[in-house]
């Protein structure tokens, strides 16, 4: 048996990519947003979720490279002077597994952002993390931890299979079958915190550039179970998008999620 969720990452983040997600929603078949809450356009995207209340919106988790909730000052070992978290993955995670101070801080950041989603009064959906920082085992156990609290009940695990990915013409490197095998471990996490998750994940191979090409071919190999497919679609190219990711195709991935035949084959299977 097949199940598929379409997710939008990045809601809240401009204005662009809270018009593609409802135009994906309303016109395609997108079918959950992962919304940024301390992000420029959050208040937007917060109307515009219940303006559309078939939309699942849930948390999308912000501890690297984009805005925390909690001021500089509260939280000086995390963020700089402007409240943005740096972009060095690998030492983020090693100052989050080692050093005690900053995963106080950490913790204080993390019951934040479900605390200002919280008060947007939405349902929370699901969660995950931006560039998947959940998969770092403090973030994740926090985020499970702390998520009990505010009625946490699915995460995302970033398990792409290689198989199909394979079966889809793409060439997997040892260091996406690493990335598959150490989602294990988050899976095993939520699994004892009793958080319901995915069985498989599509989207980290061709991140920013799930044109309709390749969700056409992917969902022709989607192997049984449940999958979330999740994009990065924009209305169009304005200054932070092309700041921030200056090489994401955001505009085709929204013309694959308006594309009739993905939205035939992705209606054929969703629950």
């Amino acid at each position: 048996m097949k199940r598929i969720t379409t997710t939008a990452d990045d809601f809240g983040l401009t204005g662009a990519v809270n018009a593609a997600v409802e135009q994906a929603h309303r016109a395609g078949c997108l079918h959950a947003a992962s919304l940024m809450v301390a992000a420029p356009a959050a208040s937007e995207a917060v109307r515009i979720a219940r303006a559309n209340p078939g939309l699942r919106v849930g948390l999308h988790l912000v501890v690297i490279e984009g805005p925390a909730v909690l001021p500089p000052g509260a939280i000086p070992d995390l963020v700089g002077a402007d409240g943005q978290f740096p972009s060095d993955q690998l030492g983020l995670g090693v100052n989050y597994f080692f050093r005690p101070a900053i995963r106080r801080q950490l913790e204080a950041e993390i019951r934040a952002q479900f605390d200002a989603f919280a008060r947007t009064g939405l349902t929370l959906d699901h969660v995950n993390a931006h560039k998947h920082m959940h998969l770092h085992p403090t973030v994740g156990a926090m985020l499970l931890r702390i998520g009990r609290d505010y009625g946490l009940r699915r995460i995302r695990v970033p398990a792409e299979p290689p198989a199909v990915m394979q079966a889809c013409g793409e060439t997997v490197g040892a260091g996406a079958k690493a990335l598959f095998a150490w989602t294990r471990l988050l899976r095993r996490q939520a699994e004892r915190a009793g958080v319901s998750v995915n069985d498989h994940c599509f989207g980290l191979a061709w991140s920013g550039h799930m044109t309709t090409d390749r969700v056409r071919r992917l969902l022709d190999h989607l192997p049984d179970g449940d999958s979330e497919v999740y994009f990065h679609p924009a209305a169009r190219r304005d200054a932070a998008i092309a700041r921030l990711m200056p090489d994401y195709e955001h505009e085709a991935e929204l013309a694959a999620l308006l594309d009739p035949a993905v939205c035939r084959s992705v209606e054929a299977v969703t629950a």
